[in-house]
């Protein structure tokens, strides 16, 4: 039966219909020639196939695409693919007939600013609401600079507090991690059941962008891992199985330190990069670094030329969420960079980050106060690789072999 008290539109209008409003959430959306920005043109690995965690946060992101809940933040150095990620989240939603607002926030800043301008188009209480209350936000370079001056702090703050207490789907694209943000930014970013956060890409620390692994350790894993030695004896075979199935198992649960200890070529390097080999797939945060390479990016920051910021850089290795010290004790043993490396390792003991080390050396070789802290048990593992370098035909092994 017909039911005449309820308006609705014929038949023959609707394509019609479907396209006005098609066209009215295009022109809402923002993302104008941003619109070829969609998952299906963009490399699973990343625009260039070689960016480390890439397809771990390609398939998050589309994942979310499909069903917006919480937030989404994809964090990752200039030129990873960040705004084609977001902005792929974006057109997938708009495909969907969904609500979707794109901006970079440095625009957004400067939008709010003309706002209140006589002769802007739109109001500022019009626009300030359309970013608050939107369906999908996705805020791209999201970084400290655009939040520089009070004003700028207050009305970002604003924005993300109104969305988190709403828990409004956001997605936020930045170069910087959470934790070196501003408070007022980084107690909602690091909320755990309310943000996912994709870490992507080489790690970006205090203006460096941090080396990937060296050619020769990014085939280094646990499957190419040799632990069919004959030359082995038994005692040493188990042994250097002790130590795999210690490193394979702090990969899949990176909680505590791991020092590996042997001669050079023993393994412990190629050890070493399968648990960050491992979690970059995953597209988890990790920082591989040779100790004596740090310590020579933190000398460098004291250059007249340096675009890098010593605090910052430093800060930001303290704090990464899971750092990798390879060859330690191979260093220049300077009282500078014994007190550098002190810094460092006492605060990742006192704020209990996960740390792994690699050295040549016996805890009785190592700077007390330092290997007071690698030997404590409540902590972590120290163990001893016994297996002796590892030669072909008398020949050091290939890029990894040689600790």
């Amino acid at each position: 039966m017909p039911d005449y008290a309820r308006v609705v539109p014929c038949q023959c209008r609707e394509p019609e219909l479907a396209r006005e409003r098609r066209g009215v959430l295009e022109r809402y959306s923002n993302l104008g020639h941003l619109a070829h920005y969609t998952f299906e043109t963009l490399r699973r690995d990343g625009r260039t196939g070689t960016v480390p965690g890439f397809a771990a946060a390609y398939d998050a992101a589309l994942e979310f695409a499909a069903q917006p809940s919480g937030w989404l933040l994809l964090v990752g150095p200039l030129g990873s693919g960040k705004t084609h990620l977001s902005c792929a989240v974006a057109n997938h939603r708009l495909g969907a007939g969904q609500q979707v607002f794109y901006v970079c926030t440095a625009d957004l800043l400067d939008h709010l600013r003309s706002a209140f301008s006589p002769s802007s188009e739109v109001s500022y209480d019009e626009l300030f609401e359309q970013v608050k209350n939107t369906g999908l936000l996705v805020l791209d370079d999201f970084g400290m600079e655009d939040a520089s001056t009070p004003w700028a702090k207050q009305k970002l703050e604003q924005i993300l507090n109104h969305r988190y207490s709403l828990k409004l789907p956001t997605v936020i694209a930045t170069d910087v991690a959470p934790a070196d943000m501003d408070a007022r930014f980084s107690g909602r970013l690091l909320d755990g059941e309310m943000c996912r956060t994709l870490h992507f890409g080489r790690p970006r620390a205090g203006g460096f962008e941090m080396p990937a692994l060296p050619d020769g350790l990014r085939t280094e894993t646990f499957e190419s891992f040799d632990l069919k030695r004959v030359e082995l004896s038994r005692e040493q075979q188990e042994n250097l199985r002790m130590a795999y199935d210690l490193a394979r198992n702090f990969a899949l649960d990176p909680d505590g330190w791991l020092i590996l200890q042997g001669v050079h070529g023993c393994g412990k390097t190629h050890l070493a990069a399968a648990i960050v080999n491992h979690l970059m797939a995953e597209g988890k945060p990790v920082l591989f670094v040779v100790v004596a390479d740090l310590l020579d990016y933190l000398r460098s920051t004291f250059g007249p030329d340096s675009k890098a910021s010593y605090a910052r850089f430093f800060e930001e290795v303290k704090q990464c969420p899971l750092l990798v010290l390879d060859d330690f004790g191979e260093e220049s043993a300077s009282p500078w960079a014994r007190s550098k490396l002190f810094q460092l390792i006492n605060h990742r003991y006192n704020a209990r980050l996960p740390l792994v080390v690699t050295t040549s050396l016996s805890l009785d070789e190592i700077e007390a106060r330092i290997s007071s802290r690698f030997a404590d048990p409540r902590l972590g593992t120290v163990f001893n690789i016994t297996a002796p370098h590892f030669n072909v035909d008398g020949c050091e092994r290939g890029a990894g072999g040689r600790a």
